[in-house]
């Protein structure tokens, strides 16, 4: 019986360093952050956003709207428009073409009075796992933080970050934390995006001890108590 548990115990302690090292191998990075600069893309609209649109030649018209769950607003005798990835002029052009159809002159005024919540998805091995507001600009590593942290399982080393495109196609990219925090040279975290999802894996170690809880500890007649007794004795 020592042996067949001491045998059991080296096979899984062996695999796990080799799963391991398979999972830091090919870890893609994530986009790169987006700076602020001067040319930097202007904000763009997104549902949820709340709108002052102001109409010179028809001041009764005026109004503040909302982007609609669908990205669009209405206003009065036109279609909904849709605005929604549109930057703020954009979406002014997009309205006034659409008011032409109604109006001598359609020319009006834009401005994002109230922005919609940015926030994030964190899941997995962190304190707290939910959806959270962001504060600002933040990367991945500031949202696992938000989100209480990593806990005793989590597998630092491949973090996954899930994205939707502006395409609507859905992105995934792995990076490792454990590096970018003992080393920020390594840390390309990058600045998370409105409604990004990060998943924090369980660790291999973290997978083998639940193996072994589950299906040989409970499974196998084996005293793995006998193994620690031994194991303490030849120190």
């Amino acid at each position: 019986m020592k042996t067949q548990a001491l045998l059991i115990l080296g096979a899984l302690v062996s695999a796990c360093a080799s799963t391991s090292s398979v999972q830091n191998e090919g870890v893609t990075p994530p986009p790169a952050f987006e700076a602020f600069t001067p040319s930097r893309s202007a904000y763009k609209i997104v549902p949820g956003d709340q709108l002052e649109i102001s109409f010179l030649a028809a001041p009764e018209l005026s109004r503040t709207v909302t982007v609609g769950p669908d990205g669009r607003v209405q206003l009065p005798m036109i279609q909904p428009v849709m605005i929604a990835g549109l930057s703020t002029p954009q979406a002014q052009s997009a309205v006034q073409q659409a008011m032409a159809q109604a109006l001598v002159d359609p020319t009006i005024d834009m401005l994002v009075t109230t922005f919609a919540p940015q926030q994030v998805f964190v899941g997995g091995e962190v304190g707290q796992p939910g959806v959270f507001e962001m504060p600002g600009q933040i990367d991945p590593l500031q949202a696992i933080i938000m989100a209480g942290g990593f806990t005793d399982s989590s597998n630092m080393r491949q973090v996954i970050l899930v994205r939707r495109d502006a395409s609507g196609q859905t992105q995934s990219y792995a990076f490792n934390v454990r590096d970018g925090i003992y080393n920020p040279q390594l840390a390309r975290f990058g600045a998370l995006q409105r409604f990004d999802v990060i998943y924090v894996p369980k660790s291999p170690i973290a997978q083998h001890n639940l193996f072994i809880q589950q299906y040989i500890r409970d499974a196998l007649p084996v005293n793995f108590s006998l193994f620690y007794d031994v194991a303490g004795g030849n120190r």
